[in-house]
């Protein structure tokens, strides 16, 4: 068939070169999206400076309610107990949840905090020792040159002394003061209860003042975000639990003098995924070089090897559920982000927070998404000149209405 026949459709090249106009059009369309989306992506930009502006101006206020939150979220199943077994009204029931965990968690703080913080400047000094170690083996090796190390450490250090200060006021939520800063735990405190006292209100509430039609889906999300981040700290804490425990008996088996104060950096590490648990297992290995040796250290390293592994691929698939995962990238950049902007207060809050973000953009997600097709059946649909036997089993009952 030649080219003249007209069941041949002329291609684009063709028509361009008839008419040079739709070469013009097309580059211009394909310009007009291009500028459209940009000043988009600006405004998404601009938006996200400016609530991290307004985040940064609030902190003092925004970082006891998200400590609140969070800790009501672990002791509202507690709460929830009392008021449907023991029958307490539920402002009792939330006053008794407070008060018994400001007295457990203060019993622990009195009866672990002389031995820790007695001990804190010998962990220092050994960790400092314990690389300079590292410089010596890794020169004698010709690995790397002394200059190399001694200029990677001391740019380290200098980092780290030239943070000191931001971290400082991160763990304060940005108060230099004591009395802030207990002004702050007070009203965590306060809000904490209040919280368990009242929060079974505020989703319907919400959904009452958003209407009808959007009230369900926000008290469906505020429901899984609320579950979220309870599972996730409850589960959080008992995976820093359990890694402390073994890695503590690991430093009590090989010998490691400081075994308290590293099990409870390990414990407190393991609330910020990932890098926390990285941070801790690298002072307590350091720690081990200096305390007992080149072997002892490295069967440590194995051990915290060992134990991260099973934490990540036994404890945290089992004890969260696969919608609370997620992935190691954005644990990183979120708790990095965090603690860039707001310390370690900001490196605690990252994942939590993450999750719950991620709650509301797989919900988003999920109604963005069109309806799943029908089921695949055995052979090619009736069309219109295949009928249908009525008598044939399976098939629909006749519609009376249309007789």
């Amino acid at each position: 068939m030649t080219s003249d026949s007209p069941d041949v459709p002329p291609s684009a090249t063709t028509i361009e070169a008839v008419d040079p106009r739709l070469r013009e059009r097309r580059i211009g369309t394909g310009l007009a999206w291009l500028g459209t989306w940009s000043w988009r992506w600006v405004g998404v930009a601009l938006a996200i400076a400016v609530l991290g502006w307004l985040v940064g101006m609030v902190w003092s206020a925004l970082f006891p309610v998200l400590l609140a939150l969070i800790v009501a979220s672990v002791l509202a199943p507690a709460v929830g107990f009392l008021v449907r077994r023991v029958k307490l009204p539920r402002a009792a029931a939330a006053g008794l949840v407070v008060i018994g965990t400001l007295v457990v968690v203060g019993g622990v703080i009195a009866g672990f905090a002389p031995s820790v913080a007695g001990q804190g400047d010998r962990i220092a000094s050994d960790a400092a020792q314990g690389l300079e170690k590292l410089e010596d083996w890794a020169v004698e090796r010709e690995l790397v040159t002394e200059k190399q190390v001694t200029d990677a450490l001391s740019e380290g250090r200098e980092r780290l002394q030239n943070s000191a200060g931001s971290i400082a006021n991160g763990l304060l939520s940005g108060v230099n003061t004591i009395t802030s800063g207990l002004v702050t735990l007070l009203l965590t405190l306060v809000l904490t209860f209040l919280f368990l006292k009242d929060g079974h209100r505020f989703r319907p509430w919400a959904a009452r003042m958003t209407g009808p039609r959007v009230g369900g889906h926000v008290d469906a999300v505020l429901d899984q975000m609320w579950t979220t981040l309870g599972g996730f700290v409850r589960a959080q804490a008992l995976v820093s639990l359990i890694d402390a425990v073994l890695i503590g008996i690991a430093l009590a088996v090989i010998g490691v003098p400081l075994v308290l104060p590293l099990a409870v950096l390990t414990f407190f590490g393991g609330f910020v995924p990932i890098i926390g648990a990285v941070l801790a297992g690298a002072i307590a290995v350091l720690v081990a070089l200096v305390s007992v040796g080149f072997k002892g250290a490295l069967i440590l390293l194995v051990v915290i090897l060992v134990v991260q592994q099973l934490e990540g691929n036994v404890l945290h698939p089992w004890l969260q559920s696969r919608a609370m995962q997620l992935h190691a990238g954005v644990v990183i950049l979120a708790v990095t982000l965090g603690s860039t902007l707001f310390g370690i207060a900001g490196a605690f809050l990252a994942v939590p927070l993450t999750a719950v973000a991620a709650v509301v953009l797989r919900y988003l997600s999920a109604l963005a998404d069109p309806a799943p097709p029908p089921a695949v059946v055995d052979g090619p649909p009736p069309g219109p000149a295949q009928a249908v036997d009525p008598a044939a089993p399976g098939s629909p009952a006749p519609d009376a209405s249309s007789e």
